[in-house]
This record gives C-alpha cells, sequence and structure tokens, in this order.
C-alpha cells in the first residue's frame, strides 16, 4: 500500500501530491518523538497530534512514508512547506488517534 491508497479512507491531504507514491509498510501512533525514533521504521505512517518542525524531522531522518495528524490538527504553513521538500506527506482526519490505527490495521498495514 502506498500513501495514495490512505487518502481512499477519511484521511485527507494537507500537502497536495508530495510523497503520495511513499510505501506505507507499517503505521505507528505516539506523540513521544523520542520513543518514535526508537520504535519506528522505515515506510512507518505516523499518527500523532504532534504539529511542530521536529514532527518533519524526525519522520525525515527515519524515512517515515507519512505523518496523519489526528483531530483535524492543522500545521502552520511553513512546516508543510518543509514537510513538501523533504517529501513527507502530512495527512490529517477527524478521527482520533486510536480510531486511526484500526483504520490501517484493517486497510492491512501492520500497527
Amino acid at each position: 500500500m502506498n500513501v495514495n491508497d490512505l487518502l481512499c479512507s477519511e484521511i485527507i491531504t494537507l500537502t497536495g501530491d508530495v510523497g503520495l507514491e511513499n510505501l506505507v509498510t507499517k503505521g505507528y501512533t505516539c506523540d513521544l518523538l523520542s520513543w518514535v525514533m526508537a520504535r519506528g521504521d522505515e515506510g512507518t505512517a505516523w499518527i500523532t497530534v504532534q504539529n511542530n518542525m521536529n514532527v518533519v524531522a524526525v519522520a525525515t531522518m527515519m524515512d517515515f512514508s507519512c505523518i496523519i495528524l489526528s483531530e483535524n490538527i492543522k500545521m502552520e504553513q511553513s512546516i508543510l512547506d518543509k514537510a513538501s521538500t523533504e517529501g513527507i506527506a502530512i495527512l490529517s482526519s477527524s478521527l482520533t488517534s486510536y480510531a486511526l490505527s484500526i483504520k490501517l490495521e484493517k486497510l492491512g498495514c501492520k500497527v
């Protein structure tokens, strides 16, 4: 599955078409950056409520496929621009992090 496949499941993109072909191999839900760095893998779709530049830095360093913001969290344009430059798709959903985790698992994403 790739990021574009996630868009068919009530997750909407905030950054246009950047990173939509990134391969999603698993999902991970956490808001503690150091914890995510220790447990994330390449291809992770990361669900979080964090909305700062450090989130993009971690996702880039770990080669994550995308960042999914739950509960309609919005990012500032400067952060979205940085994510776009790094090829990281930023998605957003009205669902809670818990509900998004369940949705990813039902889509066949190892959580």
